[in-house]
């Protein structure tokens, strides 16, 4: 005998009632599966009950009560925050027969639980624009939308989800009937990319009221989840809540969703663990251990431990989140604060690791881990794994290196003020350099005998500023953000580390800063009294009348006079530079700029400098290009040549 309940033949019984095989199997229970997600048994029926979007939900309520509702509506925002739930709450309240003066909606009659629970309804139609998208399924809208709703008094609502999926053809199609709408019609249009209906269909944003709706807040979220679960009967803690309210981005069906998730796992018993498990989340010990191989200098355990991770199960690309959230939070301990997603547990443990770690260098690691965030290598990468061991080792040897900002400041110059943006103007260039001086002077008065050569008069002009001015730093910082210790005693202790500082202050305080004698024969006797190579240095410093774009290529220069004939000789490396300085117009504007320090326009003379090829033949390498790069710092900042050579010091980024 066949079943129709599994599909399988089974043998008859006998006339007496007993089984002539095996007993026949119970029908299948179709209650069993008729749980409803918490998502949708807990979605709001009154504009109250709304999280976080009250500037949403008020106004279409008082819009109702004083019978002021548009005709079209759109509501953009990030998933599950309440966009297509208001959508039907503002049909429901538009066809309740039992809406009170309030703009509410009953939330209870045959309407409202036909509208609430997505069913056929004659007058409230729900459009999935990302399967009906077409220009032939928007003018079957605009048909449908001109007949008159099944019943007096009431409204036509479509709702179209997902509308910036609608094409060009589409939207045109509807441009017509948004502007002269027919009576008691309601168009809503919801969308997670305002930004695509915009640049497809601008002229339907001024047809609508369009309305943006927030990200719900993480308390907003626990609190929620804290009502469901009374109701529901299931205890829970506050970690456990905190960590699904953060994994779910700001949207509140996110967060019901890995909440019904969690329950199916632990069947009601809801823990930290098990959250971390349904999430797939590293657990925090694994970033204990890996503060723990920093901190005891160990950098060669970070392949072990990748491999670890890996043998664990754990998806790379959540351990670098979790990794920026640990050293954000290492970072605000690290600054007196306390960081509220961690537990008194976790905190203490942090805190206990932080004494290898100052401010600075936590300032460095997260900025490290940013830009594989902001660059997207890890997400691109066919092989992560190397990238996010690269990652960990660079923040294995950030103690061995020194921004060059600090550096610059540690030698006794003038780094940019913290919180001020690079590249600082002639004002504060000025200002630092007759803060030097004054203090120089006061050095000088307070070793000399009263009456002494050695004291000014008041009246004195104090000297020219110095040529490594703060905008040079600034300039300096720009190029180069990071010098590495490699040598063995780089490693010595923060003690050592700052001798070695104040060796390089007490020494750059010997280096003369002798006023800026170009500058003093323009200024004393105006142009023709600079010599072609002085006029030059002016001319690159400055860089006016210098063509665009030419002035990096220009620094590397080297000028020189003829006898012969009084022409100015540029040599410059193969290049884009040279090629460029091969256009007459290029080389007139310079010959030009040049005359204006000179007094009278030069005679140029163009030369290519070394062939464009190292000496030998030898290939150009990274190591080369990172000598190279710092010798020219070494030149426009003399005062780092001894922090290098008594450091040991070696350019990084």
């Amino acid at each position: 005998m066949f079943c129709f309940w599994c599909g399988v033949s089974h043998r008859p019984r006998a006339a007496s009632g007993r089984s002539l095989g095996p007993p026949h199997h119970l029908p299948w229970n179709r209650n069993a599966l008729s749980h409803t997600a918490l998502a949708r048994k807990y979605r709001p029926r009154r504009f109250a009950d709304v999280a976080t979007q009250e500037h949403v939900s008020e106004t279409l309520r008082r819009a109702i009560s004083d019978d002021r509702v548009g005709h079209a509506y759109l509501f953009c925002g990030p998933r599950g925050v309440g966009k297509t739930t208001l959508a039907r709450m503002l049909a429901m309240a538009l066809n309740c027969p039992l809406r009170g003066d309030s703009g509410e909606p009953c939330g209870d009659c045959e309407n409202c639980a036909r509208i609430w629970g997505g069913q056929t309804a004659l007058d409230v139609v729900e459009i999935d624009a990302a399967s009906n998208r077409g220009v032939d399924d928007a003018r079957q809208l605009r048909e449908r939308a001109m007949y008159a709703p099944s019943l007096e008094g009431s409204y036509k609502v479509y709702i179209v989800d997902e509308a910036h999926m609608l094409t060009r053809e589409a939207w045109n199609a509807l441009l017509k009937i948004l502007e002269e709408p027919p009576p008691r019609v309601i168009f809503v249009f919801a969308t997670t990319e305002p930004q695509k209906i915009q640049q497809t269909a601008a002229p339907i944003l001024s047809r609508c009221q369009r309305f943006d709706f927030r990200r719900i807040g993480v308390a907003d979220i626990i609190s929620r989840l804290g009502v469901i679960l009374e109701q529901e009967g299931l205890p829970a803690p506050e970690d456990a809540l905190r960590t699904i309210a953060r994994k779910a981005d700001g949207g509140m069906r996110d967060a019901l969703s890995l909440l019904d998730q969690v329950i199916a796992l632990t069947g009601g018993e809801i823990s930290q663990e098990s959250v971390r498990q349904v999430l797939g989340l590293v657990d925090n010990e694994r970033y204990l251990e890996l503060l723990d191989i920093w901190g005891e200098g160990n950098p060669g355990e970070v392949f072990g431990f990748v491999e670890r991770l890996l043998d664990e199960g754990y998806d790379l690309v959540e351990f670098y989140h979790g990794l920026v959230d640990s050293l954000r939070a290492l970072l605000r301990l690290s600054l007196g604060g306390n960081p509220p997603d961690l537990d008194a547990e976790t905190r203490d443990a942090f805190k206990a690791r932080l004494t290898p770690f100052s401010p600075a260098d936590l300032t460095r690691m997260l900025s490290l881990a940013s830009d594989v965030e902001s660059s997207g290598s890890l997400r691109r990468s066919p092989n992560p794994q190397v990238v996010l061991e690269m990652l960990l080792l660079r923040i294995s040897y950030v103690d061995r290196t020194i921004a060059l900002e600090e550096l610059l400041a540690g030698l006794g110059g003038s780094a940019p003020p913290e919180g001020a943006p690079r590249g600082s103007s002639r004002e504060g260039a000025s200002s630092a350099g007759s803060t030097s001086e004054s203090t120089g002077s006061a050095s000088e008065s307070a070793g000399s005998p009263p009456g002494s050569a050695g004291s000014a008069p008041e009246s004195a002009e104090p000297p020219e500023s110095p040529r490594a001015s703060a905008e040079s730093l600034s300039e300096l910082a720009e190029s180069s953000t990071e010098l590495a210790v490699v040598s063995p005693s780089a490693s010595r202790g923060a003690n050592s580390e700052d001798a070695d500082l104040e060796t390089g202050r007490d020494s750059a305080a010997t280096v003369a800063t002798a006023p800026d004698a170009p500058d003093t024969a323009l200024r004393e006797n105006g142009p023709g009294a600079l010599g072609p190579v002085d006029a030059w240095g002016l001319l690159v410093e400055r860089g006016t009348g210098v063509p665009s774009g030419m002035r990096p290529f220009l620094k590397a220069a080297t000028v020189s006079s003829s006898d012969s004939d009084g022409s100015v000789v540029i040599e410059l490396p193969a290049g884009p530079g040279l090629e460029r300085l091969e256009d007459p117009s290029a080389r007139r504007t310079l010959q030009k700029a040049l005359g204006g320090f000179m007094g009278a326009e030069p005679k140029i003379v163009i030369r290519a400098a070394g062939g464009g090829l190292p000496a030998g033949g030898e290939r150009i390498s990274t190591e080369s290009v990172r000598h190279d790069r710092l010798q020219g710092l070494i030149k426009r900042e003399p005062r780092l040549r001894h922090a290098v050579d008594e450091l040991d010091l070696e350019l990084l980024d």
